[in-house]
């Protein structure tokens, strides 16, 4: 079966890559055009490769018996994305245009989420019985490839009941003797997913087993589809762009950034933005606070916004890393005492490298510079310079073990950990910085800088 002929009467193409180039910015009836207007085999390579929204898009502008056509041509799963991604009220249609067999399984992939196992998987996958004998399994599965499956990387034996108790790889097919029974050179030791589990878990699983497809099952322990490995680089890469773009400070984008409409875009980036604004004018209250201080202090408030970044920076450094690591196994709500006291030290230590910086950097001024035809910093130049690293090791070390923490702490309530932005984890670090490097500066120098 090959693709309708589109518009065979033009007289020159458009070529794939031309519309590859355009597609971000074309309207959607632009894009049906030059989508007709590419050769049959370009179309079905280009419609493979564009996003379930873009195919939903498509479809819905195409004529009727094209659209046919072209949702018939996905697999189940991929259809299902289609489906999901189309407006509400055009789902009823696409399901429409599907055969009564297809559709079924449509509907039960639609009953699982669509970011757990089950809104994953293709329903078609090669199986076998394990009485079968090996000459018998090979014409079997030659017969399955031409009705309905598409992805064959291994057989999967299953019971009379569909409980899976095997899988066999096609290289130990073709390397068994004819007349041996399947159950003889199946592999027993399976690595499967249960259908609710969430994406991200499915993609540990994928990295840690190595495999190019891993079967689902249900709670019973019935076979009910396959995840491949192209699945699972989409979702890493949906994964690893929503949990960026919420580390960025901004809600996650459930579509191309060029596809995202204006009001839908400030909808997502103000909310954080008015959280972190707020955040900020508790910092400016802190500083009104100590106004007085910062007077009799002199040259020390000019330091305010070096000590203060250091302490964001550094948070935003352990929030990344954290993040990531839960993000893959690496860490857990459990590891949480592990991870403060690796923190803790690597805090200090951070803070003590940057606060020597600025210590050096007030001595270096003092002796380089005049103000008044004085130095710099006057008599008391050493403690200043104190102050700062003093000031420096404690808001790094706090800002560290913020940046460390806060992703436990949403864990641990059931937020998303990438919500633990670093604009977020700045704005946090901040507001207590200030407290931290006045603290010091008073304890230090309240009695020898008094006027």
């Amino acid at each position: 079966m090959s693709p309708p002929d589109l518009e065979a009467e033009a007289d020159q193409r458009v070529q794939a890559e031309d519309l590859r180039d355009a597609w971000t910015v074309l309207d959607p009836t632009d894009r049906v055009e030059g989508f007709r207007a590419l050769s049959s085999g370009e179309a079905e390579q280009f419609f493979l490769e564009i996003s379930a929204l873009d195919r939903a898009h498509l479809i819905l502008g195409l004529p009727t018996i094209e659209q046919r056509w072209w949702i018939r041509a996905l697999a189940p799963d991929d259809v299902a994305d289609v489906v999901q991604e189309a407006p509400s009220d055009e789902r009823s249609k696409l399901m429409g245009l599907l055969d009564e067999a297809t559709r079924r399984e449509v509907n039960a992939l639609l009953a699982y989420a669509e970011d757990e196992a089950g809104g994953l998987m293709n329903p078609r996958f090669a199986r076998l019985r394990p009485e079968m004998t090996v000459d018998e399994a090979i014409s079997y599965l030659r017969r399955q490839t031409r009705e309905h499956v598409e992805s064959i990387y291994y057989a999967y034996v299953l019971d009379e009941h569909q409980m899976l108790v095997g899988v066999v790889s096609f290289r130990q097919l073709m390397m068994a003797r004819r007349e041996a029974k399947v159950r003889e050179i199946m592999n027993t030791e399976l690595v499967t997913v249960h259908a609710e589990m969430d994406q991200e878990a499915v993609s540990r699983v994928f990295a840690e087993a190595d495999l190019l497809s891993v079967p689902v099952v249900d709670a019973q322990g019935r076979m009910q589809g396959i995840v491949t490995a192209d699945d699972i680089v989409d979702v890493v890469r949906e994964e690893a762009t929503e949990d960026i773009q919420k580390i960025g400070g901004s809600a996650a984008l459930e579509a191309p950034y060029l596809q995202v409409g204006f009001i839908e875009m400030m909808k997502k980036r103000a909310g954080w933005l008015c959280v972190l604004f707020f955040g900020g004018t508790m910092t400016v209250s802190v500083i009104g606070h100590f106004q007085d201080r910062i007077t009799q202090i002199g040259y020390l408030e000019t330091f305010i916004a070096m000590i203060i970044s250091c302490g964001g920076n550094c948070g935003s450094q352990a929030s990344t890393l954290v993040i990531r690591a839960m993000a893959l196994g690496e860490v857990r709500l459990r590891d949480w005492w592990r991870v403060f006291v690796r923190e803790l030290g690597a805090g200090f230590a951070l803070g003590a490298i940057l606060g020597l910086l600025g210590l050096l950097r007030i001595i270096v001024w003092h002796h380089v510079f005049e103000d008044g035809g004085a130095p710099m910093y006057g008599e008391r130049y050493l403690l200043i310079g104190s102050t700062v690293a003093f000031s420096v090791i404690g808001v790094s070390t706090w800002g560290t073990l913020v940046g460390a923490l806060l992703p436990f702490v949403l864990r641990r309530l059931g937020l998303d950990p990438a919500s633990a932005s670093a604009p977020l984890v700045a704005t946090l670090s901040d507001v207590t910085g200030i407290v931290i490097f006045f603290s010091i500066s008073i304890a230090i120098l309240s009695g020898p800088m008094a006027p």
